[in-house]
């Protein structure tokens, strides 16, 4: 079957696939105009298990906690100077959803505290509701990349850094 419309923006071809028509394209969607981009932060309503990660976390290491999206529960151990997040099935932070860019943003570590770099996504990296290209993470900060909410939690140990830093 042939294809007639009319290429637009959404059909982004890279590399020597460029020329092909068979070649795959690389789409990421932008949230639409009813989308809820407010920022209201979750309360404290942590579970058991989730209390017991955070708890046994080793010092300079973090965790995400998925709140909302499409893999709302999952943990992600931070313990690495640059974790990458991203649709990229090779980054360390996988979210297969077209709200997340490829390359999205990476978490980089600096002894115990951390940072969140925008890749240059479509749609933005937000901090606590505030769309950042760069940003400190402390302790229980909401992080928003595509349509997933997750908050950021440090290592108790590191704790008392966190409150003078």
């Amino acid at each position: 079957m042939e294809d007639n419309r009319t290429p637009g923006p959404e059909d982004i071809r890279r590399g020597a696939d460029a020329g092909s028509p068979d070649a795959p394209t690389d789409v990421t969607q932008t949230f639409g105009h009813d989308s809820d981009l407010s920022f209201v932060p979750f309360g404290a309503d942590l579970n058991e298990a989730e209390i017991e990660a955070i708890g046994a976390l080793p010092s300079q290491a973090a965790l995400l906690l998925v709140r909302s999206g499409p893999t709302a529960g999952a943990r992600y151990l931070l313990d690495t100077d640059v974790t990458t997040v991203g649709r990229h099935p090779e980054a360390d932070i996988f979210f297969d959803d077209v709200t997340v860019s490829r390359r999205h943003a990476e978490i980089t570590r600096d002894g115990a505290s951390f940072e969140i770099v925008d890749q240059r996504s479509l749609n933005g990296t937000y901090v606590n509701g505030e769309r950042v290209d760069r940003a400190s993470l402390v302790n229980g900060a909401e992080v928003r990349i595509g349509k997933f909410r997750l908050n950021f939690f440090v290592s108790p140990a590191d704790l008392p850094l966190h409150a003078e830093g």
